[in-house]
Order: C-alpha cells, then sequence, then structure tokens
C-alpha cells in the first residue's frame, strides 16, 4: 500500500506559536520550522503537505468566512489527499468542528482538528503529542486502502471525538474538550484503539457542497429572575431568522408574557425556535415537564441532545440553504453527520 497523502492546514491559534529567544515573546508558526520543532514527524508512514490561512488568526476571531475557506480548501482538494488535519486554536475549536461537519458532510475522509494548550515552542507543550497522533489517524487505513476514519474529528490528550459531539470543558487543563453525549471514537495509548462501533460509515458522496451560511440567529441562554423585554424587541424585527432557547435541564422554561409573546412572534413568522439544554449531558424532553410542554405546544423544536455548537452550527447552516430552509423542522430533528440522536 502506497503512503497516505496528508494535508496539515494552519489556522492559528496557540498551537501555533513558537517562543523568540531573543525577544521572549510567542510569534506565529512557520510551516518550515515544523519538522525542526517536530523532527518524529518525519518517522510517520504518510507523505504530509502543508497550507495555511494567509492571515493566520487567534480563534477568538475564528468565523462563518473561515469556516468556508476551510471548507473550500479541503474540497479543492478532497481528490489529492487520504487526510487532512487542521492546526486551530481550541476556543472555537468546537464551532469550527460542528461547522466543517456539515458543509464536509459529503466527503468521507478523515478530517482532523486539533490544537493545545501551550505553544509548540514551550517546552511541555501538549502540541506535539496531538499533532503526530492526529496525523497518524489521518492517515490510519484499512488493507483495502479505505480510511479508517470518515468524519471531522477533534483530537485532543489522547482521545478522539465527534466533531459535532465535543465542547470545550477547560481553559487550564490539557484535557480540554469532553463529549459528554457520544463516546470517543479511538483511545489512544501504547497503541491506537478505535471504538469502530462508534465510528461513521462511508458517507453519501453526492450530498451537494453548500457554503451558504446565515448567522442570523440568537442564542438565547435563560436565567432566573431574567426580563424578555429585549429578546421581545429583537425577534419582532425582521433580522432574526432564528431563535436557539438555551433553556433549563430537559427543556423547561418560566411562562413569562413577553418570553411566550416572543416565541409566539417568531411561529407567527414562520421562522425556528429550537430548544437546547444548558446540562453538558442528557436531551431535552420537553413533553416530560408541564415547564417544557407549553413550549411544545407553541412549535418550539426540540434540539434533543445538541451540543450549543452543533446546534448553532447547524442552524447557520440549514437556513443557508433554501431547500433546507424550508424543510427546517425534519433536518433540525433529523442526524445529518452523527450530531444528535434521533
Amino acid at each position: 500500500m502506497q503512503k497516505a497523502n496528508i494535508l496539515l492546514i494552519y489556522t492559528g491559534g496557540t498551537i501555533g506559536m513558537v517562543r523568540n529567544e531573543a525577544s521572549q515573546s510567542l510569534s506565529a508558526f512557520n510551516f518550515d520550522a515544523l519538522l525542526k520543532q517536530i523532527p518524529d514527524v518525519k518517522l510517520l508512514d504518510a507523505n504530509i503537505e502543508t497550507a495555511s490561512f494567509p492571515e493566520p488568526i487567534d480563534s477568538a476571531f475564528m468565523g462563518p468566512s473561515h469556516w468556508i475557506l476551510l471548507a473550500n480548501i479541503v474540497n479543492d482538494n478532497r481528490d489529492k489527499y487520504d487526510g487532512f488535519v487542521i492546526l486551530h486554536g481550541s476556543d472555537t475549536m468546537a464551532y469550527t468542528a460542528s461547522a466543517l461537519s456539515f458543509i464536509l458532510r459529503g466527503i468521507d475522509k478523515p478530517i482532523i482538528l486539533t490544537g493545545a494548550q501551550l505553544p509548540i515552542g514551550i517546552l511541555r507543550s501538549d502540541a506535539r503529542e496531538n499533532i503526530i497522533t492526529s496525523l497518524e489517524i489521518a492517515a490510519s487505513r484499512y488493507p483495502n486502502g479505505e480510511s479508517v476514519i470518515k468524519e471531522v474529528c477533534v483530537y485532543f490528550e489522547y482521545q478522539l471525538m465527534r466533531g459535532n459531539r465535543v465542547l470545550k470543558f477547560s481553559s487550564q487543563q490539557f484535557h480540554a474538550f469532553i463529549s459528554p453525549n457520544y463516546p470517543a471514537l479511538a483511545d489512544i495509548g501504547v497503541d491506537v484503539k478505535f471504538n469502530y462501533e462508534n465510528l461513521l460509515s462511508a458517507r453519501n458522496n453526492n450530498i451537494p457542497f453548500q457554503t451558504q451560511l446565515c448567522p442570523d440567529i440568537i442564542a438565547y441562554t435563560l436565567f432566573p429572575g431574567q426580563s424578555h423585554k429585549f429578546l421581545r424587541k429583537l425577534v419582532e424585527s425582521d433580522e432574526v431568522r432564528g431563535l436557539l432557547l438555551i433553556t433549563y435541564g430537559t427543556g423547561n422554561a418560566p411562562k413569562d408574557y413577553d418570553f411566550e409573546a416572543s416565541i409566539r412572534s417568531m411561529h407567527e413568522a414562520d421562522r425556528p425556535v429550537v430548544n437546547i439544554s444548558q446540562c453538558y449531558s442528557g436531551r431535552v424532553r420537553q413533553d416530560l415537564y408541564e415547564a417544557g410542554r407549553w413550549l411544545q405546544d407553541l412549535g418550539v423544536i426540540s434540539g434533543k441532545d445538541l451540543t450549543r455548537e452543533a446546534a448553532i452550527t447547524k442552524m447557520m447552516y440549514l437556513l443557508g440553504d433554501e431547500e433546507t430552509s424550508k424543510s427546517f423542522r425534519h433536518w433540525m430533528e433529523s442526524s445529518l453527520a452523527g450530531e444528535l440522536k434521533p
């Protein structure tokens, strides 16, 4: 079997910083210095090429235009490479991974995002292991040459997780991400142990490559004693295309006059309202309590066990296309890329 061809894409973030010995400041990563920083990359059984954003950015500035740029890089090179590894800042990695899982759901190749909590130039950095293992996983194939991984993933601190199932859990620990509602795709120790039963199977390569994203949504988190007058003013404008409610427990919310009026306004304008839980783990069950049933009766869509990041990017994706926006409820409640349990 020929060596796998892997494209390593650098977007910016902590992982791509090295310390300038003269000034002791952190400066942007230089791809030409990659093998000097991580000489063990040469030992991998893969041909590795590199690409970079024209101007690498802190992941706090990442947004839909950057997701589309990344998606185009992958799509334009889908026939040239066997897998892709994206170096990305950890702050918004879960959003990017979720967005790419929808945009690139017609590509059945490994697309692995990774990063680091410490820059690659720092002695104790977690960057080296994260990069090396991500590349190794992206190059993993069955004896027939087929890639083991056929989806967008996040690799961090010895675990490979589905990209649209993760959330950033810690800003201090190397174990920065968790996947509370879906098990790991692979556990890494002495060996790479793939959990084959958790992997996505080959996908439909005929799915249209759709890069239109609608950012005109509101993510609205509830808290006790909250005034909903501001929400009502916002949703009564024509600019809000979708509303994501981040509610209590299994999808519960107080029945406040302005809050109810806001939801009715969205429903009457045929603009979707989606309900997800503030809890890391579990799923929305709007029929379980009266505090959730009234939302269901108003036509609020259950986000089931979606993460906040997956819910937001999925809404952007569905509302960005005329066809999927027409049948929004159906697609929102369906699993497009393994992001929810139906």
